[in-house]
């Protein structure tokens, strides 16, 4: 078993690998394309990068899969790591910026919005299922994406199967504990309402600097990865966060969607990265079909791009998308 897997997990590294031929076998063997697509979403153009498997063709459709990220970021970042991995196993793999985010249009920037994003998401996966090389449609949410990614599935039956890798999934109670308590939300959302409005008279976005180094005036002062060059600092991101999300996100709940999807459903987390109370939490409330894998030992930001991570991550998926 692979010492990264705890023995209590719900799905052991076996048993994820076992049942798909492509995770089997040598993934770096497998070659794919990456081409450039647009589709349309909320009034928007949304650019994206899709990863397509050597031999897939009308003729030899493959599975798809919506690939989406951290909040803040962009499809060259953890997006386009997992779907080159999915890719590599045999799945097309879709990683696109969401509206205000990348190369996608909007006039609002970088704003951190729920709504728009479930509805990109949704469009997102419409999109690939028009498409004559396709099969069925995926998602794979990770990090913050993956209450946008679930209550997509809760809302539209194009997505068939559903992976979360290291969900940060929140409700009121867990935005409380993780933002200062009621008061910090208030002032949060409060601060958000302020930048709206300005937004609205002048017609600028309130922008400050989504990272930066320690006790820098950023959204995440000094964290890993989006700090270091070549992993998450890349030239294609433009390291900005619009203040006005803070009440979109604050108020947004992604474990109450947990109910109401049908789809099967699986998890890989670990104890030591974001919020693992929200993702048991939001587990427990499945009421279909679901698997669970939970690493030992790794943090949120190695779920991002640590090798052996991904590549444990990226196995556990592609298994249990094959099976479903």
């Amino acid at each position: 078993m692979n010492k990264l897997i705890k023995t209590r997990a719900a799905t052991t590294a076996a048993a994820a690998m076992s049942a798909c031929g492509g995770a089997e076998s040598n993934p770096e063997e497998a070659a794919y394309t990456i081409e450039r697509v647009t589709f349309e979403s909320g009034g928007e153009t949304l650019v994206g990068n899709l990863y397509i498997p050597a031999g897939t063709s009308a003729q030899n459709r493959a599975d798809a899969i919506v690939v989406t990220g951290a909040w803040t970021t962009i499809k060259e970042h953890m997006p386009a790591t997992y779907a080159a991995e999915m890719a590599k196993r045999g799945e097309m793999a879709l990683a696109f910026d969401f509206r205000s985010w990348g190369e996608s249009g909007g006039a609002t920037r970088s704003l951190e919005n729920p709504a728009n994003k479930i509805e990109d998401i949704i469009a997102a996966g419409e999109y690939l299922s028009t498409r004559p090389d396709v099969d069925g449609v995926n998602g794979l949410g990770i990090c913050a994406s993956a209450g946008y990614m679930a209550t997509a599935a809760e809302r539209s039956s194009t997505f068939e199967t559903v992976a979360l890798v290291a969900p940060w999934l929140h409700d009121s109670a867990i935005v409380e504990q993780v933002y200062g308590g009621a008061d910090g939300v208030a002032g949060l959302i409060e601060t958000g309402q302020a930048a709206e409005a300005t937004e609205r008279e002048t017609g600028a976005p309130q922008l400050i600097p989504a990272t930066g180094p320690e006790g820098s005036a950023s959204l995440m002062p000094g964290v890993p990865y989006y700090t270091e060059p070549g992993l998450g600092m890349i030239p294609e991101w433009e390291n900005t966060f619009n203040l006005a999300s803070w009440e979109g996100w604050l108020t947004f709940d992604g474990i109450r969607t947990a109910p109401g999807i049908s789809q099967p459903l699986m998890i890989v987390h670990s104890e030591q990265a974001a919020i693992p109370n929200g993702a048991h939490q939001f587990f427990a409330n499945l009421t279909g079909e679901k698997s669970e894998l939970w690493l030992d030992d790794v943090t949120q930001f190695e779920f991002y791009h640590r090798e052996d991570v991904v590549t444990t991550a990226s196995d556990a998926v592609a298994s249990f998308f094959a099976n479903h």
